[in-house]
């Protein structure tokens, strides 16, 4: 790796003061950076659906390229957008102590989510919020909307939404309020949500491994490892919130319905995030979990 790394990451304004936390992070530990920004697919179509441009993972493969083919050194990404399997020859070398995990509400007249009106418009382009959202409010029209927080934001300031759901993180990182912070017992967040990860060539991994906050990365390693246990063929609404109790990865998961009238939740410790992750996982589809996902695909 160059004495100043690139590093490589989107270009919203989100995602400078992101790369921002990066480099402080990597020159901590003696790596020097310099910011090249990568447009994503997910960054040119403001329009189209997550689900049918790729998924969460339309914001990572771009950049991901731009690190295999040596354009840039390391990347940085939100955690909750890496899919469960990155690209053969990187490794998620560093994750950065974690911000606040919650999703956050923000509304028209500044009011609470309970006290929004009947049939209010939400929009989220996440199916785990709206489902989670649904469950709680029943009436909402849960709206899927596109764009980065600021662009959110300003539709809800235009009058076409009541309120938007975003992550408490990513709203505190751009120094805007929240109308309310929503509890994580009614809405669980995304794996990986408030996360900070650098990837790397594997060859790079011990050099930047030495900017590794250990805490966060072991809880999100067990949420990715219940992502990854549940199959690519899981799409219904998932959430996950990992964290340390003593010398063990205590994880809880969530699988709800699309509408939400449906939940189950499981809680499990071990002293490996992979072991935890895996036997959530399993718990979840026991439970219930492999009778929606066969609902939710048709088959």
């Amino acid at each position: 790796m160059a004495r100043a790394a690139r590093l490589g990451g989107r270009a919203s304004k989100l995602s400078l003061v992101q790369a921002e936390l990066a480099a402080e992070a990597l020159r901590a530990v003696g790596i020097e950076t310099e910011f090249v920004p990568v447009s994503t697919q997910g960054d040119r179509d403001q329009t189209s659906s997550l689900r049918t441009i790729g998924g969460q993972g339309v914001f990572v493969r771009a950049v991901e390229s731009a690190l295999l083919d040596g354009e840039i050194d390391v990347a940085v990404h939100s955690a909750k957008d890496v899919p469960p399997t990155i690209a053969e020859g990187t490794v998620l070398a560093a994750y950065l102590p974690r911000g606040d995990v919650r999703d956050a509400l923000v509304s028209r007249d500044q009011v609470g989510l309970l006290d929004l009106p009947h049939g209010a418009k939400v929009g989220t382009g996440s199916r785990r919020r709206a489902a989670q959202l649904l469950r709680l409010r029943s009436d909402l029209q849960v709206i899927d909307i596109r764009g980065n927080v600021d662009t959110r934001l300003r539709k809800v300031e235009r009058g076409e939404y009541h309120a938007v759901v975003v992550a408490a993180a990513g709203l505190q990182r751009l120094g805007r309020a929240p109308s309310e912070l929503l509890p994580i017992d009614l809405i669980m967040p995304s794996p990986g949500q408030g996360a900070l990860v650098i990837q790397c060539r594997s060859e790079d991994a011990d050099r930047v491994a030495a900017a590794n906050h250990q805490a966060s990365a072991q809880a999100v390693s067990a949420e990715r490892a219940m992502l990854r246990a549940l199959g690519a063929g899981c799409s219904l609404p998932l959430a996950a919130l990992g964290g340390m109790r003593g010398g063990e990865v205590l994880l809880a998961g969530r699988l709800l319905s699309a509408d939400g009238s449906e939940r189950i939740e499981v809680q499990r410790s071990a002293s490996d995030p992979e072991v935890v992750g895996a036997e959530v996982a399993e718990a979840l589809l026991e439970r219930g979990g492999r009778r929606l996902m066969e609902e939710d695909t048709g088959l």
